[in-house]
């Protein structure tokens, strides 16, 4: 799903068993988008998945067939451990427990997920899983489903007051991030798109009659997906960040991050008296929050991001560019591990050069 740019701006596919990279298939979908919902040329007639948004197994690989993406025989997706943990939680469901989740065991969620912003001032979130362990067939989760897995979106601030009050905030002026710098430096030649105004020249007059501020979000999250969807979790992040930001106080997606996914929050809520029991409500988030600065014209005069995450379970696999422009990886909070296990490279500081192969180099 992407914060702006594309016309569908989210897809999701579910049930897949031949589609060896499913998300791929979501990534074509959202292509195909420009020409299903008719693009430059009116007279044209969709030849793919129309204006549908989400598409469920033999449809969607019907369409997968004929765009050329690579099939598998559904044996590619086995894995001996995961064979052996299906096992595990059938056992334990046959004297009285619950086969999808287990209180000193890890039950892996199998979701990974990515949040990405480039040098246009998109933002681009996108999620895959082979779904929770022992689930029924025919169980769909949050992850396909748009609002409750996964999400993205852009809006403008209301107003120049509410910018206003933005830039006259106590803090570092606005300015563009060392983190979207770092990212942009890795990808592209230059940074001329954006014309970032020195922190030592502005002031609450810097914004002038006709400046616009934008605000983008993206997330992906992880968890049990049934709970995700009961709380349409990170669409209810974002539109916390959204509609509670008022002229004098802005409401930072980290914010709004930690009242749905963070401990106590809307997430854990949702399982009531069966927390720490069944499963539910246990999750975390990551994403990307963006704020541009454009002139009458168009033209940005600023920019800053962040990457956030947020988790209320005991810890959550995640890895981030840091403001340095290093890739650094995590398990736990910082400073949560004094007695636990501290994962191999947890904190340590990678040049992405080291974790790219040769194909994405």
């Amino acid at each position: 799903m992407v914060s702006k740019g594309k016309k569908k701006r989210g897809t999701g596919v579910m049930g897949l068993t031949r589609v060896k990279n499913p998300i791929k298939l979501a990534r074509e979908m959202l292509l195909h988008g420009e020409e299903d919902l008719y693009g430059e040329n009116p007279a044209c007639v969709s030849r793919g998945a129309q204006g549908h948004s989400q598409l469920h197994k033999f449809s969607a690989e019907k369409l997968a067939e004929e765009w050329g993406l690579e099939m598998v025989d559904p044996s590619y997706y086995f894995t001996q451990k995961r064979w052996d943990q299906h096992k595990r939680g059938l056992e334990k469901e046959k004297v009285g427990g619950v086969s999808t989740w287990d209180e000193e065991s890890f039950f892996p969620q199998g979701t990974c997920g990515a949040v990405v912003l480039d040098a246009e001032g998109v933002v681009c979130a996108a999620t895959s899983t082979g779904g929770m362990t022992n689930k029924l067939t025919g169980r769909i989760g949050d992850t396909p489903t748009l609002g409750a897995g996964f999400w993205a979106e852009e809006w403008e601030e209301d107003g120049v007051s509410q910018a206003e009050a933005f830039l006259s905030r106590p803090g570092p002026a606005l300015v563009l991030s060392e983190t979207l710098k770092g990212l942009m430096a890795d990808c592209f030649p230059s940074l001329t798109a954006y014309s970032p105004i020195p922190s030592g020249d502005l002031h609450r007059n810097a914004l002038v009659k006709g400046d616009r501020v934008f605000r983008a979000t993206g997330m992906s999250g992880t968890g049990n997906g049934d709970s995700f969807l009961r709380t349409n979790a990170v669409r209810t992040i974002s539109a916390i960040a959204h509609y509670s930001s008022t002229s004098s106080h802005r409401v930072s997606l980290q914010e709004a991050l930690s009242k749905v996914t963070g401990r106590g929050g809307e997430l854990q809520k949702s399982a009531g008296d069966r927390w720490r029991k069944t499963g539910e409500g246990e999750g975390g988030v990551i994403g990307i929050e963006l704020t541009l600065v454009t002139d009458a014209d168009g033209v940005c005069k600023s920019a800053t991001s962040e990457c956030l995450d947020d988790f209320n379970c005991g810890g959550m696999f995640r890895a981030a560019v840091n403001k340095h422009g290093k890739a650094v990886m995590r398990v736990w909070r910082p400073g949560q591990h004094s007695g636990l296990e501290k994962y191999e490279g947890e904190g340590k500081e990678y040049e992405l050069w080291e974790l790219l192969d040769e194909k994405m180099m």
